[in-house]
């Protein structure tokens, strides 16, 4: 299948039609999850798939988030290729063990890779509380043997999506629930493939470096705008896939600018900041004129109450701060 025309969408809209799209290419692909099929997902990602293609291909499962991993493992080794829907990807921590002692070991035990994507809304801003709001890429980003994909725009839900559905190992592939319906664009005519692994650049600057990935990318174009009329010219590194890291454009981009900012919305400690840090000491430590710097959550729970949610995240003034601070240095 060639893909549907160009057309406008939401994020939220490109998951669903990268769904649509790739369980009409392929017949092997299955849909998995809580409340997936008859009510069409807890976000509505899969609404009206179960009507398209019918209660074997989207299968609603029981509250039981390791036994649906394991079963889609299972599915995967007799030829299928299941995408697991979390509500929320906070669960995937009641599948933990399921992903990183199985899946993502499978193919260096056996020679056997395990087909499967395992995606859902992850992050905050929607005061849905510490149990509903957690950006938990860092945990699972330093398991060798899954990609961990956080898109950023529909156009790039929508190829990452289909990509990561025809990889031959385990992808997570987390999507911001702040962008399901804030961020839009225009999905390319055909199949639109994003490459995993591939960063992206969307701001060209020369002045400083700012790596984030998700809801924060937003964050750092609105933040880079008000730095150009300061005459600070910021360029913005959207890793889109955590793992495997896209190193080169991150060198690339700092071996020009000789400053960087890691902008991310999980915990400091350990993030997946701490890795870039590292990574740009090792490599870019030559060419940098100031500390690398990181902006990321506080090492809390992430709150429920509005206000110190919005305390909790980073945001443009701690944002424009840290930068016109890294910029003048």
């Amino acid at each position: 299948m060639s893909g549907t025309p160009a057309r406008e969408a939401t994020l939220l809209d490109a998951v669903g039609i990268a769904l649509a799209e790739e369980m009409e290419r392929d017949p092997r692909v299955i849909l998995m999850g809580e409340d997936i099929g008859v009510y069409g997902g807890a976000f509505k990602a899969t609404a009206g798939l179960l009507d398209r293609f019918g209660p074997h291909r989207v299968i609603d499962t029981p509250v039981v988030e390791e036994a649906i991993v394991g079963a889609a493992i299972g599915a995967s080794l007799r030829g299928l290729r299941p995408v697991v829907e979390m509500q929320f990807f906070d669960f995937a921590s009641r599948a933990f063990d399921m992903i990183t002692n199985f899946a993502a070991k499978h193919r260096y035990r056996t020679g056997l890779g395990v087909p499967i994507v395992v995606r859902g809304p992850s992050g905050g801003g929607v005061q849905a509380g510490p149990f509903h709001s957690q950006s938990p890429e860092g945990y699972f980003a330093r398991t060798p043997g899954l990609a961990v994909v956080v898109p950023s725009t529909a156009e790039d839900a929508r190829g990452l999506l289909k990509a990561a559905i025809r990889d031959d190992d385990p992808v997570l592939f987390l999507e911001h629930k702040l962008l399901y319906r804030r961020a839009k664009g225009l999905l390319p005519e055909g199949d639109g493939l994003v490459p995993i692994g591939k960063a992206a650049v969307r701001r060209p600057g020369r002045h400083l470096t700012i790596v984030t990935w998700g809801a924060m990318v937003p964050l750092a174009l609105e933040g880079t705008d008000a730095l150009a009329r300061e005459g600070v010219e910021a360029e913005v590194v959207d890793l889109r896939t955590l793992l495997p890291m896209d190193e080169e454009t991150v060198l690339e981009s700092v071996r020009k600018t000789s400053k960087a900012l890691v902008l991310h919305e999980e915990s400091r400690t350990l993030g997946v900041g701490a890795e870039v840090a590292a990574l740009l000491a090792e490599k870019a430590f030559e060419w940098l004129d100031a500390p690398v710097v990181r902006l990321a959550a506080p090492d809390t729970p992430i709150p429920f109450a509005p206000a110190l949610e919005a305390a909790y995240l980073p945001g443009p003034a701690t944002l424009l701060a840290a930068a016109r601070k890294l910029a003048a240095y």
